[in-house]
């Protein structure tokens, strides 16, 4: 019989944990949460101080017994949920459920799965953190009161099936005044002038960009004005004005936070935050790894702290020292600043050990879970490193009364860039190396480069940049970005177009609606500030009942408010080129549970109902048919023909509207920005992205 029962949230943790524990002790899951609101009603009691009702979530009743038993048969509970406060909201749902007195200490955490982190986390039990678990609740119960709200509210004034939610609709919110900004745009025209220029005898040929006329810096408004320069340019000779040497130092980048992993993960991976959460969760619970078994390898993944244990740093010291030498070592340990909002409640995330190299352990890992640890690995190691250098050159080119710049950039040395280098940091080629030159040193013009450009409106949000904005002003926790990101893709509030997110014409309305009868809701100050409000219940500063009272007075008026005052909406359901073959009306596209489908405008009296299909305007290679867009299981978007099955072509690359030269068939993209190729999978033909 077991004296000691250990109490964790899934099976792979549970049997990674097991591998670490002393003998006497078993490890029981909870398969998550156990203990929860009711789904079916509000289940707070507004009235008694927001209590809420929390039952036995359905389908745990049999997990519960046998966890009941397995801690009847115990000297010893400890509670070992996640280190955050929803795992600290799952140990006192438990204790409570097994009658554990919460003044003992019978809670335990760690930041890593290793046997020096569990074994630590054994020797420092202490009791559950009320404050935390006070937190938690004040944030579930805040989420229901608006959902359980807005969303019967949406039903009445807009469409049935809506939902509505205090983060979510704020995420809409930026993703809807961005696409407001962009249509409010309106374009300026302006000119790029370039030399490209030589020095005498010299094959090699450099660019330099205008800057300034008369000491003035300027911008080329107009075509007139670029004509105007040119011949400036080309009736007086082009000398050098100025040459200025230095060295540019580039420091390492921080740690991974919960927020930078999502964010660098879609740049560099082309992960979603789902994804990358879900791969992260399965490195820091445990996998099998050749000669090891089951490893933890790397730490806790929901983290907004970049500081790193005495123990991890002073392992990466040995590692850098060893494998790149003394240069390389970092010359001071970094001291980070701690923003505002940041718990620091654990570490950044980083391998567990630096020693289970990424190309070690690649072999007993999934395609994406080696391409994830090895960016975490890679991160970690380079923020302990030495700065990059830069040997940079500025040279200010002279003709007439006009000032052109030149700038050139070489590696001196690579630093941590040795180890790392991020997405918007690409390595700087050696093309940028300039040749030597002299004050008032005459230079040849080869060619000039005029061309006419526009400003361009702000780029809508990708899962990166919307991620980023979304820490920057404080909306949620960096841990319910993903299933926030999740829930308005599959709300039909947004839809992703080449990666960008694009508000749907129901996601418009249904913001316009909050923006003028619920204010506070999608305002980004008073999300921010709730947050804020939260931190502090969990520092133990602020009772969450006088929280949540102090909401739900100003929300309740502008419920009430809204449920008079706002006038239904309408929106039509669009309508497709499919003709209902029972009726003759054309079929309109709806979104049920399980996606877009094709149904009759005359239900009920016609319920003719197909599947929907998105046609991409190309034609399938092998037979003509329509190319269309689809889902495969795991949710990733491929194209095949609409005459599956009896044609059964299929491609995961997006068809264009641009026709082959060479056969006329379909085109196809492979790939996006400088990546981008456009080919056709006919004949072959192929163009590259410098030729589009």
């Amino acid at each position: 019989m077991a004296k000691n029962l250990v109490i964790v949230e899934s099976p792979a943790k549970a049997k990674t944990i097991k591998k670490y524990l002393p003998k006497g002790y078993e490890v029981q899951a909870t398969m998550g949460h156990v203990i929860d609101l009711p789904k079916s009603r509000i289940g707070i009691d507004i009235e008694d101080h927001f209590k809420p009702d929390y039952i036995k979530i359905r389908g745990k009743g049999e997990l519960l017994k046998k966890i009941k038993k397995e801690a009847n048969k115990a000297d010893n509970v400890l509670l070992a949920t996640d280190p955050d406060r929803e795992g600290e909201a799952i140990s006192w749902h438990v204790a409570n459920f097994l009658g554990i007195d919460l003044d003992t200490k019978c809670r335990i955490e760690f930041h890593e799965i290793t046997k020096r982190a569990v074994n630590a986390a054994i020797e420092n039990k202490r009791a559950v953190d009320m404050d935390l678990v006070d937190s938690q609740q004040a944030r579930r119960i805040l989420d229901r009161l608006v959902g359980y709200s807005l969303s019967p509210f949406l039903w009445k004034k807009v469409k049935k099936g809506l939902s509505g939610g205090r983060v979510q609709s704020v995420v809409t919110r930026i993703i809807v005044d961005r696409e407001e900004e962009i249509a409010a745009f309106v374009p300026e025209e302006y000119w790029g002038l370039d030399l490209e220029l030589k020095k005498d005898k010299d094959k090699n040929i450099f660019l330099s960009r205008f800057y300034s006329e008369d000491g003035k810096k300027k911008t080329i408004k107009n075509a007139e004005e670029a004509a105007r320069l040119e011949q400036v340019v080309l009736h007086n000779p082009i000398t050098v004005a100025g040459v200025k040497k230095r060295v540019r130092k580039q420091k390492p980048p921080l740690p991974f936070t919960t927020s930078t992993l999502q964010q660098e993960a879609y740049k560099v991976l082309g992960f979603t935050t789902q994804r990358t959460m879900r791969i992260a969760q399965q490195l820091y619970e445990g996998v099998e790894v050749a000669g090891k078994g089951l490893v933890g390898l790397i730490s806790y993944i929901r983290t907004d702290s970049t500081r790193l244990a005495d123990e991890a740093i002073a392992e990466a010291k040995d590692f850098i020292e060893t494998n790149y030498g003394p240069d390389y070592q970092q010359s001071s340990a970094k001291k980070t600043v701690k923003k505002k909002n940041v718990q620091d409640a654990h570490e950044g995330i980083r391998p567990s050990s630096v020693f289970n190299l990424p190309e070690e352990v690649r072999d007993s890992l999934e395609k994406d879970q080696y391409k994830l640890y090895k960016l975490i690995w890679d991160r970690m190691v380079a923020s302990q490193m030495a700065d990059a250098e830069y040997y940079v050159t500025d040279v200010d080119v002279a003709c007439a009364n006009l000032l052109f710049k030149t700038k050139g950039e070489i590696m001196k040395f690579k630093g941590f860039t040795a180890v790392y280098r991020t997405a918007s940091s690409a390595e700087k080629e050696e093309a940028n190396r300039l040749p030597e030159f002299e004050d008032n040193e005459e230079l040849n013009l080869v060619k000039i480069n005029k061309e006419q450009k526009f400003t361009k409106p702000p780029a809508r949000y990708t899962e990166a940049s919307l991620v980023k904005i979304l820490e920057e002003k404080g909306i949620g926790r960096p841990s319910t970005y993903a299933p926030t990101i999740a829930t308005i893709k599959s709300r039909d509030y947004v839809e992703v177009v080449e990666k960008h997110f694009v508000p749907t014409e129901l996601g418009i309305t249904v913001t316009h609606l909050m923006k003028e009868y619920f204010e506070d809701i999608v305002n980004l100050t008073f999300t921010a500030e709730m947050e804020e409000k939260l931190d502090k219940v969990a520092d133990g500063e602020t009772d969450w009942v006088k929280l949540l009272e102090s909401f739900y007075g100003g929300f309740k008026k502008e419920l009430d408010h809204a449920q008079e005052a706002a006038a239904e909406v309408t929106i039509a359901d669009p309508e497709s080129d499919e003709i209902c073959e029972l009726c003759g009306r054309r079929m309109v596209i709806k979104k049920g549970k399980y996606g877009k489908f094709l149904a009759c405008p005359g239900f009920p009296d016609c319920k003719n109902t197909k599947p929907y299909f998105e046609k991409t305007g190309g034609i399938c290679p092998e037979c003509g048919g329509d190319l269309v867009k689809r889902t495969s299981k795991k949710g990733r978007t491929f194209y095949s023909c609409s005459n599956y099955p009896n044609c059964e072509y299929m491609s995961w690359d997006m068809p264009v509207a641009e026709k082959c030269p060479e056969c006329g068939q379909t085109m196809f993209q492979k790939g996006l920005g400088k990546r981008k190729k456009v080919y056709c999978a006919k004949c072959g033909f192929e163009k590259s992205a410098d030729q589009q």
